[in-house]
């Protein structure tokens, strides 16, 4: 289990330095999008939210990879990953997958690291 929790957490925490890096310094060419989804990312980019955006990934995939404050990282990448998934169940479906997979990754670490969520979730 404890092998399991590292690789999701590494996984994790390079897929999110990476990309969220790739916001500033566009080193993986992005296709341009299209439609609604298109115009979507286009408004965020424009705002600078998605800027925002990539740094909190940076950051909260920063600490996955550290290792030493992986709660934190998670409450930072937990709405990301949300959006996310939403964006790709409802406008696109081309990336849904890889929305699941990570997921079911950062589910599984919640699960791994539920003690240190434990005060959120009493009643």
């Amino acid at each position: 289990m404890k092998i399991a929790a590292l690789v999701a957490r590494v996984l994790l925490g390079i897929l999110f330095v990476v990309f969220g890096s790739n916001a500033f310094l566009h080193f993986i060419p992005m296709p341009p999008m299209s439609g609604p989804s298109g115009e979507f990312i286009g408004s965020m980019n424009a705002t600078g939210y998605l800027k925002a955006i990539a740094a909190l990934q940076v950051i909260g995939g920063a600490l996955l990879l550290i290792g030493k404050y992986v709660p934190l990282g998670l409450t930072l990448l937990g709405p990301i990953i949300v959006n996310i998934v939403l964006f790709h169940l409802f406008m696109d479906r081309s990336g849904t997958g890889m929305a699941l997979c990570v997921s079911a990754f950062s589910l599984f670490l919640f699960w791994c690291y539920r003690d240190a969520f434990a005060g959120l979730l009493r009643a």
